[in-house]
């Protein structure tokens, strides 16, 4: 029998992106998708807590599928306990627009479903391409200009891999990005700090008042060894990531300081 996999991601249920990923991943595995019902970029791991999440059963191209009015990570959660899909891998992606450092993933809804799927049992691999445009990533996503031929190749041999070898024991997540036109091969990354210069836009609506438009343009590149440096040389960056936040190199240095602090009560 074929492996299990839930696919979701955060572009929607009719983003391009997800169909590419079903289609590579369909010959190798029994495929479920389980994702928003509309664009949920940028949620992160944010989840509906108060207010009802309804699925509904929808067909797209004859393929049944489960579109959730709700977050990225409502939906893997929807997938795992109202749907009671056991998947043997839950996949994220493939997400147009590139997810690299430690800014964008934190607000990724694409990892943020890869992650909250690991937090809650199943290992995750997220999937990201790399857009030359950044305004791609505000466009419908049901039609993209770029091609998504080699992406579905990348999509179906890592997949292949995971499952073939067993799921990286110290890590949680993969997230794999993809860049727009692939020159070499796979790097193992770590995340670059930045992705963004971040900025802000004062404009001035009709009557006068001011509102913001939060913006930046892209870094130029990053340290050797990053994600983002792998994505800019044309290589498909792979990066483990943990659930575990702790920064344990601080652990000392903070023991000190409140060993000298007297109990406050």
């Amino acid at each position: 029998m074929k492996p299990s996999i839930l696919l979701t991601n955060d572009d929607g249920i009719s983003s391009v992106g997800l169909w590419a990923a079903y289609e590579a991943l369909s010959p190798i595995a029994d495929v479920t998708i389980v994702a928003p019902a509309s664009q949920q970029s940028a949620v992160g791991r944010s989840i509906s807590i108060f207010e009802p999440l309804r699925v509904n059963k929808v067909i797209i191209d004859g393929i049944s599928a489960y579109a959730v009015a709700g977050k990225p990570t409502d939906a893997v959660i929807i997938g795992l306990y109202a749907l009671k899909i056991n998947p043997a891998l839950i996949v994220s992606g493939v997400n147009i627009g590139e997810n690299l450092s430690f800014e964008s993933i934190m607000t990724s809804g694409t990892v943020g479903a890869a992650l909250e799927g690991s937090n809650q049992g199943t290992k995750a691999i997220a999937f990201s391409l790399q857009v030359e445009d950044q305004g791609d990533k505000f466009d419908d996503p049901r039609t993209h200009r770029q091609s998504f031929d080699a992406t579905k190749k990348v999509v179906r041999d890592v997949v292949a891999q995971v499952l073939g070898h067993g799921f990286t024991k110290n890590a949680d997540v993969i997230n794999v990005n993809i860049p727009s036109v692939i020159k070499g091969g796979y790097e193992v990354t770590r995340l670059a700090r930045k992705l963004f210069s971040t900025g802000v836009e004062q404009r001035f609506d009709p009557r006068g008042r001011p509102y913001y438009w939060i913006n930046g343009p892209l870094v130029s590149d990053a340290d050797e060894g990053t994600d983002v440096h792998a994505i800019r040389k044309g290589n498909i960056s792979v990066t483990p990531i943990t659930l575990d936040c702790t920064a344990f190199s601080a652990s000392e240095e903070m023991t000190v300081m409140f060993s000298l602090r007297p109990s406050p009560v």
